[in-house]
Parts: structure tokens; sequence; C-alpha cells
């Protein structure tokens, strides 16, 4: 194994952004630093239906100044393979993926995307793939759980005509 080599596509970099909400998609001051404002999935206490992705660390727990698409992009211009993308505001919730935060990152990048973080029952996995191009959506609280097994949501994204390998 000591002259095995791994491709670019070895290389995952995880990416776990929050929400930061704006008033309106044109926002002056996310413009201005280059933010991506999408529609949020779901609107905040003030009622505000906009945000931009704010990348953290240390799960979560520290923000930094940069989005999550800029972010992505420069992951990729720095040579990753593939970015998985959890979105701290839906982790663990149960209510599908963050699908304007995954399209945006796939609008913006040509490497593969990974959907994570929000998946609670096996339609999720079928909106993302239907309503986004991602190449791949992830899950584990849920099957850890054993409240959905993998099978389930397997069949329930081949019946609904979404090709899945075996």
């Amino acid at each position: 194994l000591d002259h095995v080599v791994y491709g670019r596509q070895a290389v995952v970099v995880s990416i776990d952004p929050q929400r930061v909400y704006v008033e309106k998609p044109d926002d002056a001051a996310a413009a201005a630093a280059g933010y991506t404002v999408v529609k949020a999935p779901v609107p905040n206490a003030d009622g505000k239906q906009y945000c931009w992705y704010q990348a953290t660390v240390k799960g979560g727990r520290e923000a930094r100044d940069i989005d999550a698409v800029q972010l992505a992009q420069a992951c990729e211009e720095l040579g990753a393979g593939e970015l998985m993308i959890n979105c701290i505001n839906a982790d663990g919730q149960g209510s599908g993926f963050e699908l304007g935060l995954i399209q945006a990152v796939m609008d913006a990048v040509t490497i593969p995307v990974i959907a994570s973080s929000g998946a609670g029952a096996p339609e999720h996995f079928t909106t993302a793939f239907n309503a986004t191009p991602v190449q791949a959506a992830l899950a584990a609280g849920m099957f850890h759980r054993k409240e959905v097994t993998i099978a389930e949501v397997k069949g329930h994204m081949a019946a609904a005509g979404v090709p899945v390998r075996g």
C-alpha cells in the first residue's frame, strides 16, 4: 500500500455553515461582502425570509467571516475533490436538507457535492436528488436511531424514479 496514489476525489472537505438572516435578497451589506443570499427554508423569529450561509468551525461554535459559497470555491481552487455541506441549523432536525444552500454551492463549483444534515425521512433524499443536481446525500442520526433503514431510503428513491445503486 505504500505505492497507492489517491486522486483529488479522495479529498473531501466538509463545510459547516449557519444561516445569517437578512431583510431582502439584494441586501447591500451581503452583496458588498460577496455573500450569496438565498431564500431561507424557514423564516427567523423576526420574519426575515432570506439568508446567507456563514462558515463555522468547531462544530458550529465559532463563526468565520466568509460564506459557504466563497469557501466552497476556495476549497475547489485548492484541489478538493468533493464537498460535504452540513448546515448547522438543519443538523439533527429531520426536516430535510438545506436545498437553497446546496443549490448555491453547486452553482458555484464544478466538483461533486454531498448534501448532509437534516434528513429525517426517505423522501428527503428523493427531494434532494430531484430538486438539485447534488451527487450524493448523507444521513447518520436517522439510521443510528433506527428510525429509517437504508433499504427504505433506496426503495423510496427507486419508486420515485431516482437512480440508486444496489
